[in-house]
């Protein structure tokens, strides 16, 4: 499998993760996993109808679809017909560039988007990168974003923070902050710290020399114990922390 990202232009930066490609190979003909991250995205199917979603949904060929931000894994099949380009829109980013469906319609979802909405294949195909560059220049609905530094709070304390002191911290209430995470990412702000912690925990298992134990790891990043970190792990990924 051959994947790919690039940074979008300096103008799109507050809004998009990165532009991706990602192309089977004869080797492949596997299951791919994907953990959540509290994103949304975009993705234009290039290659031969793509299974994803667990099996559930079927990408059709030259159609682009809009997938919500998850709160489980999801497997896709790769193979030799994979030929995927997408968007990996940052968390809130879904409501600079289009007037859709709520986000909280398209959590853990793949659908199908309008032809109105959707990419130039020729163009995709011919220059992408400057193609998107240009398509989401001209499409910005707003340059603000009301979440930043709530996503930013929850960021630098890896998931810790409680929803309360975030709410207290950024001047606003609870009610408020969990409507406008459900408006604007589709998940609460609770559901998403978890997603962020569980990241975070992630890349602290993955560096960890062997000396560390889950218990120690479950204290740096915020569990009770290894068993809270286990079914936090299992949750999102589907595996044991001994899996990843």
């Amino acid at each position: 499998m051959e994947y790919k990202e690039t940074k979008p232009c300096t103008e799109l930066e507050p809004f998009i993760h990165s532009f991706w490609e990602m192309k089977g190979s004869e080797q492949d003909k596997q299951w791919e996993r994907i953990f959540p991250d509290g994103c949304t995205g975009l993705v234009l199917n290039l290659g031969g109808n793509c299974i994803t979603d667990n099996g559930l949904v079927s990408m059709e060929s030259e159609k682009t679809y809009a997938v919500g931000a998850m709160t489980s894994f999801k497997d896709s099949f790769i193979d030799n017909n994979t030929h995927l380009f997408g968007v990996c829109l940052k968390p809130a980013a879904f409501t600079n560039f289009y007037k859709y469906l709520p986000q909280s319609e398209l959590i853990d979802n793949t659908v199908e988007f309008d032809k109105t909405y959707s990419f130039n294949i020729d163009k995709i195909l011919k220059n992408p990168i400057p193609y998107l560059n240009q398509f989401y220049s001209d499409r910005i609905i707003k340059k603000d974003n009301g979440l930043k530094l709530v996503i930013e709070d929850i960021h630098n304390s890896n998931g810790q923070l409680p929803v309360y002191e975030l709410a207290k911290k950024n001047y606003t209430t609870v009610r408020q902050l969990e409507r406008n995470f459900k408006t604007h990412i589709g998940i609460s702000p609770k559901e998403y710290s978890n997603i962020v912690r569980f990241q975070n925990t992630l890349n602290v298992i993955k560096n960890a020399d062997h000396n560390r134990n889950l218990f120690d790891i479950s204290f740096e990043c915020g569990f009770y114990d290894h068993s809270h970190l286990t079914n936090n792990i299992k949750k999102y990924s589907g595996l044991t922390p001994t899996e990843l």
